[in-house]
């Protein structure tokens, strides 16, 4: 699948090599990354809409994402949308790490997932932070999951 800029902008080569092209740029002007992960949902007219994103945080100075998209035509649970949700960032993020890893670049995987038990996302917390946490990356759920809550929501809507 392909990744694109937010201005649309098709990214035209492996996806480690373009974040290893931006690490490299924003340390050469003296900018500290951060890296977040996340992928919002939406359902329309029965297909599944995915967007998963990678947020680069410059401290201080603004960001900007890289944008993926998928979309699958079968019905899920919420619960079952929630966790694709989460293998989806933990897939990017298990395939970057070893590369922020090089550079000391923090991360952290967003999910879209409520805190609050009256919320219908709320049936897939446990497993969520649980599968996260299990890879060994920092969780974030609503409201501190900006990257899926706010960055990718903002794509699949």
């Amino acid at each position: 699948m392909e990744w694109h800029k937010y201005n649309g902008e098709v990214i035209r080569m492996p996806i480690n090599e373009a974040v290893e092209d931006i690490i490299r740029r924003e340390a050469h002007v003296g900018n500290k990354l951060k890296v977040y992960i996340g992928t919002d949902s939406q359902v329309k007219r029965g297909i599944i809409e995915f967007a998963t994103v990678i947020v680069f945080l410059r401290e201080h100075k603004g960001g900007f994402m890289f944008i993926q998209r998928d979309k699958k035509q079968h019905r899920m649970s919420i619960k079952e949308r929630m966790l694709t949700e989460v293998q989806k960032s933990i897939a990017i993020a298990y395939h970057l790490c070893p590369l922020l890893d090089q550079y000391h670049i923090d991360l952290e995987v967003h999910a879209d997932i409520n805190t609050n038990p009256n919320f219908q996302s709320n049936v897939a917390l446990k497993e969520a932070m649980g599968y996260i946490m299990g890879m060994g990356f920092i969780f974030k759920a609503k409201p501190e999951s900006f990257a899926s809550t706010a960055c990718a929501n903002k794509v699949v809507q």
